[in-house]
């Protein structure tokens, strides 16, 4: 176990020694950084102080990049007239008698028709699914 340890502590101080044997080396005078469109090739460097560092940027400069192009109109003037009527409607209910609505002196009053529609719908839906479920299977036949 101790041996282990010795060669642990041994491996991990080995770079640092390599390190502080190495001489110290001054950074780059010159450090350009390019961005290149299409198929331009990165330039060598003229100075063997400068380091130049190229980075591809796309197709050109003056192009919208894919991943915003062809995307689908959400705006006002590419919706049929029905559902910008329908949006306009239900924001322009809220308050008015029968919109039950917490905003408005005639709010309240929408409350109980819309209770009975979602009751009345609640209902025919039953009435179907009873339909669907007891309704006799044609291709069985008659039973003895």
């Amino acid at each position: 176990m101790l041996a282990r340890l010795l060669i642990a502590t041994a491996l991990l101080a080995g770079p640092a020694v390599a390190q502080d044997q190495s001489a110290p080396q001054d950074p780059p005078k010159r450090v350009r950084s390019i961005l290149l469109y299409g198929d331009e090739k990165c330039p060598p460097s003229q100075d063997p102080d400068e380091i130049v560092v190229c980075a591809n940027a796309g197709d050109s400069p003056y192009r919208i990049p894919k991943r915003f192009r062809d995307q689908p109109k959400e705006d006002a003037a590419s919706q049929a007239w029905t559902n910008r009527v329908e949006t306009v409607e239900q924001f322009n209910r809220a308050g008015l008698p029968n919109s039950c609505s917490p905003v408005g002196t005639g709010g309240q009053t929408g409350c109980t028709r819309q209770f009975i529609q979602q009751w009345y719908q609640e209902r025919l839906d039953a009435k179907a699914k009873a339909a669907r479920t007891t309704a006799p299977d044609p291709d069985s036949g008659p039973n003895p």
